[in-house]
């Protein structure tokens, strides 16, 4: 359990600000008031209340703005129509697709439920409603089926503040037809999807789980394009058990995500990959930069914790994050700028971003790596139990791991996992222990004191400080 005070969370906050350029929100004006129950919602978990949201959007996009209050209780939301489309066999009908709205925009929750309701498909169908399955990958767009692109859709609007809300796909309940894309089902079945605003964003205690495709997505703009600086802050985001990520971002510049969790990606009806908790990876000409994260979680994912790999993205900070690997990498950090400050990583770390210039170089101070399965709150590591994984691979990382730099860093393996495996990396008051005993290789540069116990190879490394290794210092 990381504790999170409010010392540290203000030091953050403050730190944030002067290195990105962000303001605190302004309160927002006072805007029109709007109630799905005005356009025929009832509420009741039971009638389909699709047409009301989708009113509910038109008359606020006709404002330009305006304030969304639902009430604490279950909305179905979700339809389709069936044929209507050369790319659908089965689309679906608009929801609360908000666009165009110059003034801001507020969603009020107050613990309100967005359900899918069960029995609509999703995946590759006939115009019949069969199932298809075609090889893949398939790229015929032709018989595809969502029961809604995004529960929520904000678009090109200004200010945005959305406030406790749960967002539940109800995947399970869906007929699922067959795969669509690369790989997996890639079709459109989204929690929240915010893209290209260009005023402040606020979200605020949103569950958004169990969606066919991202519990959110974020496709956001960099400051240049808009003009000025602005805020973006995700607080208390829940994103759990959704079929390909947990939270994409393919674009945007700036977001400080604090106290969040993406778990359980792909452990449900559908597994697609990437399968991550967080995939950061810039899209349709689009880059990602100063993206932040504070006090998250990332754990239990069919594929890595967080990954980094496709698309221009530079310069993430993640602080007293944790990381856990139980069927796959805890993490996969391989873009330019991304430092772990305190951070704890259960099961494996792969593909460091390396470079000949330190500052581009993933840098890991005050950071743990363990195979501890009691650090895993599912009490499972990913492992190799045979041969013995290393804790961090950076054997095909870019750069080979050059100036990979880990600074007061703890290795406490238990299990299975050998201890680094680096050629370049440089390693700064280190403290590393490994019970396997299978031959390591934490090659690098050894600056200030490093203690080790466990069989290890250290050839062709430097020595700049001391390194002591099973009790015996080094000559």
């Amino acid at each position: 359990m990381i504790e999170r005070t409010n010392d540290s969370r203000r030091a953050f906050l403050a730190a944030t600000a002067a290195t990105s350029g962000l303001f605190l929100f302004k309160p927002l004006c006072a805007r029109p008031a709007f109630t799905p129950e005005a356009f025929g919602a009832k509420g009741d978990g039971i009638t389909n209340d699709s047409a009301a949201f989708d009113a509910l959007a038109r008359a606020v996009n006709a404002a330009r703005g305006g304030t969304i209050v639902l009430r604490d209780r279950t909305y179905l939301v979700g339809a389709q129509r069936m044929g209507r489309s050369r790319r659908f066999s089965f689309d679906a009908t608009p929801l609360l697709e908000l666009r165009d709205c110059n003034q801001s925009v507020l969603i009020e929750g107050n613990g309100a439920r967005l359900r899918a309701p069960s029995g609509l498909r999703y995946g590759v169908f006939d115009r019949g409603g069969s199932a298809l399955f075609k090889s893949m990958p398939n790229v015929d767009g032709r018989d595809i089926a969502t029961p809604y692109h995004a529960m929520i859709q904000i678009e090109r609007c200004g200010e945005v503040v959305i406030r406790n809300i749960e967002l539940d796909g109800n995947i399970a309940g869906m007929v699922i037809g067959g795969q669509y894309g690369d790989t997996g089902w890639q079709i459109p079945m989204i929690g929240l999807l915010l893209r290209d605003n260009f005023g402040s964003e606020s979200i605020t205690g949103v569950n958004s789980h169990h969606h066919g495709q991202d519990g959110v997505m974020i496709d956001g703009l960099v400051n240049k394009l808009i003009g000025a600086p602005i805020q973006r802050r995700i607080v208390e985001l829940r994103c759990a058990h959704n079929g390909r990520q947990g939270l994409s971002i393919i674009g945007g510049e700036g977001y400080i995500f604090e106290n969040c969790s993406f778990t359980s990606t792909g452990r449900t009806a559908i597994s697609s990959a990437p399968g991550a908790g967080v995939d950061i990876e810039a899209e349709g000409g689009k880059t990602i930069s100063a993206i932040h994260f504070l006090g998250c979680t990332f754990a239990d994912n069919a594929g890595c914790g967080m990954v980094a790999d496709s698309g221009p993205s530079s310069d993430a900070r993640f602080i007293r994050c944790t990381f856990v690997g139980t069927t796959s990498w805890s993490a996969w950090p391989s873009k330019p700028g991304y430092r772990f400050a305190g951070c704890t990583f259960v099961g494996p770390l792969v593909h460091a971003f390396g470079s000949a210039n330190p500052a581009d170089a993933t840098e890991f101070s005050d950071c743990l790596f363990t195979d501890n399965p009691s650090s895993s709150p599912y009490g499972r590591v990913f492992a190799e139990p045979r041969e013995g994984l290393p804790i961090v691979d950076l054997g095909g990382a870019k750069g080979g791991g050059q100036n990979v730099r880990f600074i007061r860093c703890r290795f406490e393996l238990v299990g299975s996992a050998r201890l680094p495996w680096t050629l370049a990396s440089t390693y700064t008051d280190c403290t590393m222990r490994q019970r396997s005993p299978k031959l390591s290789y934490p090659r690098g540069t050894f600056a200030g004191t490093t203690h080790i116990t466990g069989l290890v190879d250290l050839y062709g490394s430097t020595i700049k400080g001391r390194v002591i290794i099973n009790k015996k210092t080094l000559p």
